[in-house]
């Protein structure tokens, strides 16, 4: 793994803390640090000392606070399209389908594709002073990183339709309401409490955890769901793990799963 100018990455344990490190500009996305992101990402994925990933933002206010607009100045119709597609093929979607679970600490403002980052993890914590939101319909745009289909599938069609056309933030509380967020917590308490989510993770089956995340994601791809999650039991019946843990089941015991994440 390379050195980042935008990203920090801190190891603990099994797990790799990916930090967007932009504070002045309240960590915005530009291209360069989601080429960076897409790399480290890449990385991460076949590293075998690293079981599950935190991504949260530099500094107290912000996780995310959107893309860096001053790059979208003068942008053709096409090079739109090429923005959308590369962010969502090369970040949102990697996040999306990480075979290892990912979780979004969100510290702060989480807006536009900083949202979309979020939405793209696993599972999401927030801090109470977080605010969210997708605020693109206020520069004549709309989300464009998987904000129109991901919210949706958290939230339900009805609040995600209010939160984009209206563009406005809401609070983490609400979010929380929303079923937007898995847990709010001080800020005091963020990191520990993904870390002990992920701890509690490790001790299950890798093997199974990563096609788990498979079977769930496919409901969103337009492929029968069902399908998937029929073909991944079946698959799980001829690995290691699962003869580990139907033998520690009965045998009354702590399995020991040997299946990397």
């Amino acid at each position: 793994m390379g050195q980042y100018e935008n990203l920090l990455l801190t190891l603990s344990g099994q797990t790799a803390i990916i930090t967007i490190n932009r504070p002045t500009k309240l960590n915005a996305l530009n291209r360069a640090t989601l080429g960076e992101l897409a790399d480290l990402l890449g990385a991460l994925k076949t590293n075998r000392e690293v079981s599950g990933i935190i991504l949260t933002g530099a500094g107290e206010k912000a996780f995310v606070a959107g893309a860096d607009i001053a790059e979208f100045v003068g942008h053709s119709e096409e090079e739109g399209r090429a923005m959308a597609a590369w962010g969502q093929e090369h970040v949102m979607n990697v996040i999306h389908n990480f075979p290892k679970p990912v979780i979004g600490a969100i510290n702060g403002f989480a807006l536009g594709g900083g949202l979309e980052i979020a939405l793209s993890c696993h599972i999401r914590v927030a801090v109470e002073t977080a605010k969210m939101g997708l605020p693109e319909v206020s520069l004549g745009v709309i989300p464009g990183y998987g904000g129109t289909q991901r919210l949706p599938a958290l939230v339900g069609r009805g609040k995600a339709m209010e939160m984009i056309l209206t563009g406005d933030m809401i609070g983490a509380k609400e979010a929380l309401t929303w079923g937007l967020v898995n847990y709010v917590v001080p800020a005091t308490d963020l990191l520990h409490t993904c870390e002990s989510l992920l701890n509690k993770i490790y001790t299950r089956s890798g093997t199974a955890v990563a096609a788990a995340i498979e079977a769930i994601n496919a409901s969103q791809t337009g492929v029968k769901g069902f399908d998937v999650e029929i073909d991944a039991f079946g698959k799980a019946f001829g690995t290691a793990d699962f003869k580990e843990g139907v033998s520690a089941f009965l045998d009354k015991r702590t399995p020991n799963f040997t299946g990397n994440l």
